[in-house]
């Protein structure tokens, strides 16, 4: 209980910081870094899952509160980008795992499962069972996810010249209490129902399904208030953050620089499909980064929502990459391996 504090007062330090430095996304980035600089000088810390899988259920209730009929009718004009999902993920693949396997000496499950951008439980989930490092796993994916939450907002703020400092909702006190108890409905019986069919990402698609429904339904009418997008930025932030506590020296020297090599990796492939595809005028272009980037789910759905992007858009390439990554991982990784 302890470590469970004293991670949150860290967290919650880095909020301030970011606040008093004027930084962009305190509520998210600021706990990811104090956070992370406590994990690096050896500070115990613990979270605590449920509460932040109920985090991420908010922000699934804040995508699907957005829905519309004629939203979600126009999601069929994605296929022309869509298609291009797969093929990056294939990409990344084939410069992946060479780049583990040969550049930094990992043995062929740990390379593979850490070049696919999929979810990190589904990729130490299937790493450990092909017998690869789960720590390495870990670190790597915990390091892919923070560089590229880090990385975008000022890329978003510096190329397009977004505000991200606007509140992400309306106060609480304004909303009607009925629509605030439909929220809190939504995010937990969706989220509920979606881990009881062993839905991939329960605790965000669940509740995004059903409030989209709600809302389509005329139902829902209001997206989850500003404090409640803060409290999720925060429980989330603070887990990317505490995934490096007891991180060792040697795993930062071995681990977490190789992940950063692949992040950098990783952003010039985006950057690379954002521009094929802007030159095709197939999608806008921040619209285009929000929805190709390899960051986490819930995170890419922070920055959608504060950025005022598609999020329609952003959300159904994301749920295909993840889709493609936990199908054809499993095969791939066979194939890959007979080729090798």
């Amino acid at each position: 209980m302890i470590r469970v504090a004293l991670t949150h007062g860290i967290a919650g330090v880095g909020v301030l910081a970011f606040h008093l430095l004027a930084l962009p996304l305190p509520w998210l980035l600021g706990p990811i870094a104090a956070c992370l600089m406590a994990a690096l000088m050896g500070v115990p810390m613990k979270s605590i899952p449920v509460l932040n899988n109920a985090m991420r259920s908010i922000l699934g209730v804040a995508v699907g509160a957005t829905f519309t009929t004629a939203l979600v009718l126009s999601m069929a004009g994605y296929w022309p980008t869509l298609l291009l999902v797969p093929v990056m993920v294939f990409v990344i693949g084939l410069i992946g795992v060479p780049y583990f396997q040969r550049l930094w000496g990992f043995d062929f499950a740990t390379s593979y499962y850490s070049a696919m951008p999929g979810g990190l439980q589904d990729m130490l989930l299937f790493g450990e069972d092909a017998g690869g490092d789960v720590r390495a796993l870990s670190l790597i994916h915990a390091t892919r996810v923070m560089v590229i939450v880090v990385a975008l907002p000022f890329i978003l703020k510096g190329y397009w010249d977004v505000d991200l400092s606007n509140p992400p909702g309306v106060p609480a006190a304004t909303l009607p209490v009925t629509q605030l108890a439909l929220m809190v409905v939504a995010g937990l019986a969706g989220w509920q129902i979606a881990k009881a069919v062993g839905l991939f990402g329960a605790s965000i698609l669940g509740p995004m399904i059903l409030a989209g429904i709600l809302a389509m339904l005329g139902i829902l009418e209001h997206r989850p208030p500003s404090e409640a997008i803060w409290a999720a930025q925060f429980f989330i932030g603070m887990t990317v953050g505490t995934k490096y506590a007891g991180v060792t020296g040697h795993e930062v020297r071995r681990d977490v620089v190789a992940a950063l090599g692949f992040c950098v990796i990783l952003l010039v492939l985006s950057a690379l499909f954002v521009e094929v595809i802007h030159l095709f005028v197939l999608a806008p272009p921040m619209e285009t980064l929000l929805a190709f980037a390899p960051g986490g789910q819930a995170e890419m759905t922070v920055l959608a929502l504060i950025a005022g992007a598609d999020m329609a858009f952003v959300i159904a390439h994301h749920v295909l990459r993840i889709v493609t990554v936990i199908v054809g991982a499993p095969i791939a990784a066979k194939l890959f391996r007979r080729a090798g």
